[in-house]
């Protein structure tokens, strides 16, 4: 993955540009629903300004290469202990970073990947609303690898762009509190990350 950044140039100018239209209320919650989906379910402990459990149910039959790569990728552990390196208020919080996203150093977090190879891309038409979870892709729309981002809003500027793997049915308003910033002062981690079948 030659740039994990996501969202470049235009994309993210459109982004900020359509978000501006879409104030986060309080009154704007996500229903949730506390049991667990179809499954598998990605279940993510977070630690720092937010604390506690984000429960994301993964979408195989929508973008089965992607579920398959995130679960394997938190079945042997890459995601513990990474920070959320990305989090712009009334967006999205972004993480996944397992090559550069855990330790002392962090100056290149977002940029990598695993050591798994990129996937190839898997668009649906499933919409970014508020709780989708999408793959993190540089500008080839075949460049995913490990990262993620949780959507705080709707985003349909991102729909047929970025592929859909789940969403999240438990801790939104974990997922509210995750420290914001590019990157973050002090970015939350994702401390455990487990997977349910």
């Amino acid at each position: 993955m030659s740039d994990g950044r996501f969202l470049a140039g235009g994309i993210m100018a459109l982004g900020l540009a359509v978000l501006g239209g879409y104030g986060l209320s309080q009154s704007a919650v996500m229903a949730q629903d506390a049991a667990d989906g179809p499954g598998p379910n990605l279940s993510i402990e977070v630690a720092g300004e937010a604390n506690g459990t984000v429960v994301i149910d993964l979408m195989p039959e929508v973008a089965p290469k992607h579920v398959a790569q995130i679960t394997a990728l938190a079945e042997k552990g890459a995601y513990d202990g990474v920070v959320f390196h990305r989090v712009i208020e009334g967006f999205m919080a972004q993480t996944g970073d397992v090559q550069y996203g855990k330790g002392s150093d962090l100056s290149s977090a977002g940029m990598g990947g695993s050591d798994l190879p990129d996937i190839p891309a898997e668009f649906s038409d499933v919409s970014f609303e508020r709780g989708v979870v999408g793959m993190a892709r540089s500008q080839s729309p075949d460049s995913a690898n490990s990262q993620f981002f949780i959507m705080f809003a709707p985003g349909d500027f991102l729909n047929g762009q970025y592929t859909v793997v789940g969403k999240v049915i438990s801790g939104m308003d974990v997922v509210d509190s995750i420290a914001k910033g590019e990157p973050p002062r002090t970015p939350d981690v994702m401390t455990k990350v487990t997977v349910a079948p």
